[in-house]
């Protein structure tokens, strides 16, 4: 059990990053490709709700932690989602190869 997640790596932005991109994976295979334009609100949710379950648990710290929470919430789903990484217009475009009609199907990406 101590090599999964523990509140201590929930309380740091690599677990809460981690838990959010795992959570809203999870929910939008759920729901299926319905899920798919509701993705991005989904995980800024779990983060923002990640960020204030950590305040709440903050007693040393004053009533800005609030504040601090909301800004928190959104460098951790910036992280999750990738967005602190370069502008699009700057990143290496990756080549995608198609299945040909002899190769196996059933194994497909998932992004």
């Amino acid at each position: 059990m101590n090599d999964l997640f523990t509140w201590a790596a929930l309380g740091s932005l690599t677990g809460a990053s981690a838990a959010t991109l795992l959570a809203t994976n999870v929910i939008g295979g759920l729901i299926g490709p319905n899920a798919d334009k509701a993705r991005k609100w989904i995980a800024l949710g779990i983060a923002l709700a990640l960020s204030y379950l950590t305040a709440a648990f903050a007693t040393d710290a004053g009533p800005e932690k609030w504040i601090i929470a909301f800004f928190n919430g959104l460098v951790i789903f910036s992280a999750a989602l990738g967005i602190n990484q370069l502008p699009p217009g700057n990143r290496q475009a990756t080549p995608i190869q198609l299945a040909q009609g002899n190769e196996p199907r059933f194994i497909r990406s998932w992004a």
